[in-house]
């Protein structure tokens, strides 16, 4: 074992999911063992936490390579200028009719209405309100196998239809604009309620009641009243981990197997900016 990996140190954040790593600079060049060791902790945690990092957004793009080839993201109106692969998340961006925006309102996965969804998600925090934004990850492999035995019959190839956004969600997305709005805004995927992680072989619910449009062969009323079903027994306490952020954050989590979504609970005054990249995955099986 080489130098770096052994003053590597990996701890639990909760019983099931996140852990936060220690003795790791990611302005620098990691060698290959130090990459396997981060990609086998990525898939026994599903949520890495590194703190105190200060990157800039090309930094950010490079450290994030470690993981696997960059997904590019749905909506370019919220490039980093000096780094287009780069996104940023912020409290100041409002919606069409003026309302605040808040990315990643309501439980979801990233970007479930890609044929190919992102495998991962990671952010990087660089200015955040005092207190609040917390962001909640629930665990859907602990979902999945705390189903009575009737529901996992019931759901088990199952295929739902992923949309931009489903016309049932309660959170309105922002406008893709140009080509965007004409593919990713019109395209359906079909993708299965369960869903095996290719890495670990572990089932896992994979819903998201932002993009779900409609189950394969089930009436609206019944198809609507299972993903509330599954949506209220997966959001229990015990399967969350929630983030509290801090300046310097990188959180990377694994959307094949999570849901996450963000808190608003903060004066809008008060500036929330990170940066976002995305991870090219598997299709849903």
């Amino acid at each position: 074992m080489n130098e770096a990996v052994r003053e590597l140190s990996i701890t639990k954040l909760s019983p099931h999911t996140g852990a936060a790593v220690h003795g790791v600079d990611l302005t620098q060049s990691l060698d290959n063992a130090m990459r396997q060791r981060l990609n086998r902790a990525f898939v026994e945690h599903s949520v890495l936490v590194i703190r105190d990092q200060r990157l800039d957004a090309p930094q950010f793009l490079a450290a994030m390579k470690n993981f696997g080839e960059i997904f590019p993201q749905h909506n370019p109106r919220f490039a980093v200028p000096e780094c287009s692969l780069v996104h940023y998340i912020s409290n100041q961006d409002t919606l069409e009719d003026g309302r605040v925006y808040i990315p990643g309102e309501g439980y979801h996965t990233d970007h479930s209405n890609d044929a190919i969804p992102p495998k991962a998600t990671a952010l990087h925090a660089v200015k955040l309100p005092p207190m609040g934004g917390d962001t909640q990850f629930i665990n859907m492999h602990e979902a999945y196998d705390a189903l009575p035995e009737a529901t996992r019959r019931r759901i088990d190839g199952r295929l739902a239809r992923h949309v931009y956004q489903s016309r049932y969600s309660e959170r309105k997305l922002p406008q893709l604009a140009g080509e965007k709005r004409k593919t990713v805004g019109t395209q359906s995927v079909v993708h299965p309620l369960v869903r095996t992680h290719p890495e670990s072989g572990r089932k896992a619910i994979y819903i998201n009641p932002i993009r779900i449009e409609e189950i394969i062969g089930m009436e609206t009323v019944e198809a609507l009243a299972l993903l509330d079903e599954l949506l209220e027994h997966a959001t229990q306490l015990r399967f969350e981990y929630r983030h509290k952020w801090r300046t310097g954050d990188v959180v990377i989590w694994d959307n094949r197997c999570l849901m996450h979504k963000a808190n608003g609970d903060y004066p809008v005054a008060q500036v929330r900016y990170l940066y976002r990249l995305m991870i090219k995955g598997d299709k849903p099986v």
